[in-house]
């Protein structure tokens, strides 16, 4: 009876250091999930940095602790960013309740998958809910596409006009560009948190159907998840570029 005899070499490649999954071994769905994100990632990077290109270059710009201090139907002024600080919490929650969702996901446990997605679905429609308050307060307040409470105003009524979100110098154009960016580039992250929303109906509908049940995966739920945790991200430099900086 013959014996096989085993190299040292074919011990490693056998033993518990032999390594771990391919990082390749990936899904095609996520793989593309993954370009798109990337892609987008460009396109608000783009959107931002003329933001801040053309914050710099004007002598003065509005102030942000100005324009937003108030808590629509409840304060007009005395309250700095409070409002969208409870937008970026609520935001940032809905990102917590679809990590959830999709930790359910991996255990196959539809019920839970049914809850969190509920509660992600209500963040993201609470968040969108308070950002049409603030556009519509915005506007009440004269600023909007290419428009800012000084348009159509000459002499000294345009300084009067916008003293109030000026701490420095006042500028009609860089109110008019403040005004442009912000509804554009908000508006851009809007319809994205939109289409978030959306796609997490879809999921759920599909989750109430036993549509993954049958597949015997959620990854699914993962997909939607990360591009859910994608436009929480740009929030955050949305938030950083228009409120903070």
């Amino acid at each position: 009876m013959s014996t096989t005899t085993v190299s040292q070499l074919d011990k490693v490649k056998d033993g518990p250091w032999s390594g771990g999954k391919s990082p390749w071994n990936l899904e095609y769905g996520k793989i593309m999930m993954w370009f798109f994100l990337v892609s987008d990632a460009f396109t608000f990077s783009a959107f931002l940095l003329y933001y801040g290109a053309q914050k710099f270059a004007q002598p003065t710009w509005i102030d942000a602790d100005k324009i937003f201090q108030s808590i629509p139907g409840i304060a007009e002024h005395g309250q700095p960013l409070v409002f969208v600080g409870i937008m970026t919490f609520i935001l940032i929650m809905s990102s917590v309740t679809m990590v959830l969702a999709v930790d359910a996901g991996h255990r196959n446990q539809k019920q839970e998958v049914v809850k969190w997605m509920l509660w992600t679905i209500l963040g993201g429609l609470c968040f969108l809910g308070c950002q049409a308050i603030e556009w519509t307060h915005l506007h009440h307040q004269g600023f909007w596409f290419g428009r800012n409470p000084a348009t159509g105003l000459e002499g000294n009524a345009v300084a009067e006009a916008l003293a109030p979100y000026f701490t420095k110098d006042i500028s009609y154009t860089a109110a008019l560009q403040f005004s442009n960016l912000f509804f554009t580039i908000t508006g851009f992250h809007g319809f994205h948190v939109s289409i978030g929303v959306l796609l997490n109906i879809i999921i759920l509908c599909m989750t109430l159907n036993n549509t993954f049940e049958k597949r015997g995966t959620y990854l699914m739920v993962e997909k939607v998840g990360l591009y859910w945790h994608f436009v929480d991200l740009v929030w955050v430099f949305v938030f950083t570029f228009f409120y903070l900086i």
